[in-house]
């Protein structure tokens, strides 16, 4: 987008909305609202005549809801949507399900009495998700697909320990791991970039899907086979080592690499207690977050696994991973969970074994 500003349309049902983000994106020097839409139809419209980089498109609204027209869009003129929710637990329940259709990212909606500072907050977050949508990798027909027939996996290590960490993208890309994994998957803990609100909905989301048990992580919750802990928004996860189980810590420490939970956190802490029975993938996402962590879990021989470029919606995190060779081997999204399982069952070593036959 250099030289170039990032242009783009707002869809929402409320004038106050369509009013706010106009003057928010309005005062960032390379973003450019080119107009608003009351509702879907008049969106479709203006996509048509003004082709803009990025859509902003509000869940709730009359005549076609934003969740249908998501869809429609995916599948006619794919392009990247920043989806705005309401603050509630329906709004983020279908928050998790835009993000899975496609849209790249979710933004909670202003309300009328918030403070400058929040604004001043909210102002940010929503410039940083429009320059990351605009940069990302959009495809077109990407609605949920019908779950696929678990893997199988046979148990040897019975300290490993998988440890994941994502961001943009992250929850369409977690969504197609999860549903390949058995009932009997290692202990799995989950760093990804989201906001507190939509943390508990994603948790209980991936837990209808998979056989994999999924909850959010909660301050001394144990981490068993068949298991995953998801870092819940606005706390640092963290993985401590007790009686020969896995055990969730918490806190609310500054944020690491713009962010809290940090990929970077969990992953140092997975490094200290599982050493080389650990496996540790970093998925799609913006930024550097989880390469050094990443690192220093391959330095402690667990076997790292990065996704590559092609099935990331933004390379951004698996790139930084690989430019400090914190990965082991780089695969497709597809692949990804039969290797994390498959590192799992030969044990400790493996990640050495993998490096010095390559």
């Amino acid at each position: 987008m250099t030289g170039k500003k990032i242009t783009v349309l707002i869809c929402d049902d409320s004038a106050f909305i369509r009013q706010m983000f106009t003057e928010m994106l309005s005062a960032e020097p390379d973003i450019e609202v080119l107009d608003t839409a009351s509702d879907p139809y008049d969106a479709r419209a203006k996509i048509k005549a003004l082709n803009p980089d990025v859509l902003t498109l509000d869940i709730e609204m009359p005549n076609m809801d934003g969740l249908t027209f998501l869809e429609k869009i995916m599948t006619l003129r794919p392009m990247p949507v920043v989806m705005a929710s309401s603050l509630t637990q329906k709004g983020a329940d279908e928050a998790i399900r835009a993000l899975e259709l496609g849209a790249v990212d979710c933004i909670g909606k202003p309300v009328s009495n918030q403070n400058r500072e929040t604004i001043g907050s909210l102002r940010a977050e929503l410039a940083a998700k429009i320059r990351t949508a605009a940069a990302a990798a959009v495809r077109g027909g990407r609605q949920p697909s019908s779950a696929p027939k678990p893997l199988s996996y046979r148990p040897a290590d019975a300290q490993c320990l998988i440890a994941i960490g994502a961001s943009t993208g992250g929850v369409e890309a977690l969504r197609e791991v999860f549903l390949k994994l058995p009932a009997n998957s290692p202990p799995i803990v989950i760093a990804q970039h989201m906001p507190e609100y939509f943390t508990p909905s994603f948790a209980a989301r991936l837990d209808s899907l998979s056989a994999v048990k999924v909850r959010e992580a909660q301050h001394h919750m144990r981490v068993f086979p068949g298991e995953a802990c998801l870092a819940p928004g606005n706390a640092h996860l963290t993985i401590v080592r007790l009686g020969g189980e896995y055990v969730c810590k918490l806190d609310q420490s500054p944020l690491v690499n713009g962010h809290r939970p940090s990929v970077d956190v969990l992953f140092r802490s997975v490094a200290d207690a599982a050493g080389g029975h650990a496996v540790g993938v970093i998925l799609t996402g913006m930024g550097k977050d989880g390469a050094e962590g990443l690192l220093r879990m391959r330095g402690k021989g667990a076997h790292t696994i990065g996704q590559n470029q092609a099935s990331c919606v933004v390379y951004g995190m698996p790139q930084a991973a690989m430019k400090l060779a914190a990965v082991c081997e780089e695969l497709p999204l597809s692949e990804i969970p039969g290797k994390m399982l498959n590192a799992c069952e030969k044990g400790t070593g493996y990640a050495s074994r993998v490096h010095h036959a390559s």
